[in-house]
C-alpha cells in the first residue's frame, strides 16, 4: 500500500461522511478496491475523467478538512508516542523488579488497554 493510499484511506475513516455518498463510493473503489479509473467508470457508466474529477474532488474535501483541523495527523503522533512509551515500559519491566516491576507491568497493561 502507498504512502499517498494510506493517508487517504485514513483521510476517509476520520472526515468520510462529509463526502457525498457518490463520492465515496467512487473513492472507496479506487483507495480500498484498487480498482483504475476506467474500471470505475465501466462499472458506473461513466467516462473516466468523470470519475477522476469526483474522486478528485472528494481528495480536496478530505485534504482540506485535515488542514483544517489536524487530527489525522495528532492522531499518527499520538500513536507514535504510544509505541514509544511501550517499548520504554516493557525495557523497565525487564529492569525492575519488586513493587517497582508491578507498578511498571500495571502502567504497560494500562497504555495496552489505551491502544484497543
Amino acid at each position: 500500500m502507498s504512502d499517498k493510499t494510506l493517508q487517504m484511506t485514513m483521510l476517509l475513516d476520520f472526515y468520510g461522511d462529509l463526502l457525498t455518498e457518490k463520492q465515496r463510493r467512487y473513492f472507496e473503489m479506487y483507495y480500498d478496491e484498487d480498482l483504475s479509473l476506467s474500471e470505475i467508470a465501466e462499472n458506473e457508466g461513466i467516462s473516466r475523467q468523470g470519475v477522476r474529477d469526483i474522486i478528485m474532488r472528494a481528495e480536496s474535501i478530505l485534504l482540506e478538512m485535515e488542514e483544517k483541523t489536524g487530527l489525522v495527523r495528532r492522531f499518527q503522533e499520538r500513536r507514535e508516542i504510544i509505541r514509544e512509551m511501550e517499548a520504554e515500559l516493557n525495557r523497565l519491566v525487564e529492569l525492575c523488579q519488586g513493587e517497582a516491576r508491578e507498578l511498571a507491568e500495571s502502567l504497560l497493561r494500562r497504555l495496552q488497554d489505551l491502544k484497543g
